[in-house]
């Protein structure tokens, strides 16, 4: 009998061992949250709750306070720590409400001429039936149009985990910038790999294949900056990763103080019509 041949384990795919570590990252438990950089970086932070329409939404955190003395309104998707924090804040997938309570918050910013800091950390938008009935969709969708048209300075910063149109919703700004070890893509890798692949497991595969990582959309232009992380990741030190994050806003901000509400429109215009690949064909083609 000639003997089996033992197969050899496939080499490791840097560009997939890549991805799929900034994944593991950004879904460490103790990578610091939406509430984690306010408490570091904004002085008197005074929240504000509910939506006036239906409830508040603890997945979403908005309120005034200042940045380095200038007023600010800022803006955070909050998953929590504990189970019980994480039931409390719904995993940080936020419902109509929550994107609702959020515009509120942006309306008020430009009325009263306060730049918007955002913070986006979401698996996604919540999916569940009471949320699609109250208007999931149309909520972000007017998020997405209003954000476009605001009248003041908009930074969003990717955090952690930035997942499809639920962190798009707060996504929409003159500056987008992404912590070091952040990703942002239209799908979870499981989803994905489920999808495409047939198989959950090969979600390593699906996230390089996404091209979801910091250094990715900087490169395809999607984002402005990444934020560098402390060694080994934000969760090793978050005063380190609040600083670094403080220093990117301070510039952001900065770059944008000097322009006109007009201006600030339409810089956001042209920021996101120049995104993606558009292809023409002649008559008769």
């Amino acid at each position: 009998m000639e003997p089996i041949e033992q197969q050899q384990p496939a080499e490791p795919i840097p560009e997939v061992d890549f991805a799929w570590r900034r994944v593991q990252l950004a879904r460490h438990p103790n990578r610091p949250h939406s509430l984690d950089y306010i408490s570091r970086l904004i002085k008197d932070f005074q929240e504000l709750s509910g939506d006036r329409r239906f409830a508040d939404d603890p997945a979403v955190v908005a309120g005034f306070g200042y940045f380095d003395g200038r007023p600010v309104v800022v803006i955070g998707q909050q998953k929590g720590r504990t189970t019980k924090q994480k039931l409390h804040r719904n995993f940080g997938m936020p419902k109509p409400e929550g994107y609702r309570k959020a515009l509120r918050l942006m309306k008020l910013a430009e009325k009263f001429s306060r730049p918007v800091i955002t913070l986006l950390d979401t698996p996604g938008a919540y999916p569940g039936v009471d949320a699609e009935e109250r208007g999931q969709a149309e909520a972000i969708a007017l998020n997405l149009r209003e954000m476009a048209r605001l009248e003041v300075p908009l930074i969003a910063v990717v955090i952690g985990e930035g997942g499809s149109g639920g962190a798009l919703a707060l996504g929409v700004g003159n500056k987008v910038l992404m912590m070091e070890n952040a990703i942002y893509s239209v799908i979870s890798p499981e989803s994905c790999a489920a999808i495409i692949y047939r198989d959950a497991g090969l979600a390593a595969r699906a996230a390089a294949a996404l091209r979801l990582t910091a250094r990715d959309l900087l490169e395809l232009k999607l984002i402005d900056e990444i934020v560098a992380e402390p060694g080994g990741g934000a969760h090793e030190d978050h005063d380190r990763a609040a600083a670094l994050l403080g220093e990117a806003l301070r510039k952001a901000l900065g770059e944008l103080e000097g322009l006109s509400p007009r201006e600030l429109v339409e810089q956001r215009y042209a920021k996101f019509r120049q995104m993606g690949n558009f292809f023409t064909t002649e008559p008769g083609d």
